[in-house]
């Protein structure tokens, strides 16, 4: 199942080499989500990471400034199991100014 969210992005990273013979090639999203407050013991956001199978995600966003707003496509997929959430694509709307929360337009 896909789909899209709105959050703010507070950083990327990637990585592309070899662990121990296993190549590796992606790129990190992180992004700030509302945490569960159903239960009353958690308020406010979390930093949560969504992984992009290609680094070159990071090379295409590289120049954005952080924290910005984005728009976060996301695929929920399952073994059977376990369930997870995999980044699809990603689209910034701009720069979030920190002091008053504007956004500026996309860099």
């Amino acid at each position: 199942m896909r789909f899209k969210t709105n959050a703010t992005v507070v950083g990327i990273k990637m990585f592309k080499g070899d662990v121990e013979g296993q190549a590796y090639d992606n790129t990190t999203v992180f992004a700030l989500m509302e945490q569960d407050e159903t239960k009353g013991t958690a308020k406010g956001f979390a930093v949560s990471d969504f992984k992009y199978p290609s680094s070159e995600l990071f090379q295409q966003y590289k120049g954005v400034k952080f924290p910005a707003q984005a728009e976060l496509e996301l695929e929920l997929v399952s073994n059977g199991k376990v369930q997870k959430t995999v980044l699809v694509g990603v689209r910034f709307a701009g720069a979030v100014n920190v002091n008053d929360g504007t956004v500026s337009k996309a860099a």
